[in-house]
């Protein structure tokens, strides 16, 4: 069982010292039989005024900061060392769910319906179409076949691009644009999967896997985004079609939502004036304690999703 271990530092910088309005962070890993949380520290400077914790409509552990006095800088870090179990691949799905399509369950349909919705226009079902190409022209179609291979076709004909712009864009921007970031293809797959009648959902985390081909695993370092679809006995099976991971291997699970945007991991504002905010700032170290003893570490500057207003 690996040892993953989190440092993650954003930093905001103005040019003169600025008033903070509250600040909604999400950055504590959710607790399962999976991924164990041993240790999550958070420093904050200026220091807070108060930091309060509650728990958000989907069960994410949310840090609520205030902090009264003005400064040019305001810093976050956080760190977080938990126990983590890979999953295998080989889904324990119910035989009714073993082939598509399939139907829900009565009792589940009325909490899975929200996550079953498609909540972005497509007015010409290219998404549908898209995701109805991964079904055999005749028969049934295998259920976790139809998902791997919609997961690892994102992760080949798709290419990775980091965004600063705030927010995730449609996904039929990314449909026809075939380029996008991970959370612009984890939302690509949920409405790909909604279109087909199943349940789908926003995961924001982190990645890791080690270098063993000599190229970086997209998103690796950084915070980190996938999606997960509902399979009756199985639960909720992680689908990372960024890096084509099946499973939860290397996948810290932070929080999950219906939409993206209600998982963003850092979300604030400041009272000045636009020209006040000079720079930002974030640095991802992940680290993982292997069986061979060795540490690997990842250390990877990157624009973080996050989310500052100015009031």
């Amino acid at each position: 069982m690996p040892i993953f271990s989190v440092r993650h530092i954003t930093e905001y910088r103005y040019r003169q010292p600025v008033k903070f309005g509250e600040h909604r962070l999400l950055f504590r890993p959710r607790d399962s039989y999976d991924q164990r949380l041993l240790e999550a520290t958070l420093i904050v400077e200026p220091e807070p005024a108060s930091i309060r914790w509650i728990h958000d409509v989907f069960g994410n552990c949310v840090a609520i900061i205030r902090i009264s006095r003005k400064s040019p800088v305001l810093r976050f870090e956080t760190q977080i060392r938990l126990d983590h179990t890979a999953d295998s691949i080989e889904f324990k799905i119910e035989d009714k769910a073993l082939t598509y399509p399939f139907v829900y369950d009565p009792e589940e349909m009325s909490d899975l319906k929200p996550t079953m919705e498609r909540h972005y226009p497509d007015q010409a079902d290219e998404i549908g179409r898209w995701a109805k190409q991964f079904l055999k022209p005749k028969g049934p179609t295998d259920t976790g076949h139809l998902l791997m291979t919609m997961c690892y076709a994102v992760r080949e004909s798709f290419i990775y691009s980091r965004r600063s712009e705030e927010g995730t864009q449609s996904p039929l921007k990314t449909l026809q644009s075939r380029k996008g970031t991970c959370r612009d293809f984890a939302l690509l797959m949920m409405e790909g999967a909604r279109s087909l009648g199943l349940a789908a959902r926003f995961v924001s985390g982190y990645v890791y896997v080690p270098d063993r081909d000599g190229s970086m695993t997209r998103g690796g370092g950084s915070t980190h985004a996938w999606c997960q679809i509902y399979l009756p006995g199985a639960g909720w099976v992680e689908f990372d079609p960024t890096n084509g991971i099946v499973g939860n291997r290397d996948l810290i699970r932070v929080a999950v939502a219906r939409d993206p945007s209600q998982a963003i991991p850092l979300y604030g504002s400041y009272s000045g004036r636009a020209e006040d905010f000079d720079d930002m700032s974030v640095q991802v170290n992940v680290t993982t304690h292997q069986n061979d003893g060795e540490i690997h570490d990842i250390d990877i500057p990157v624009v973080e999703r996050s989310a500052v207003q100015r009031v």
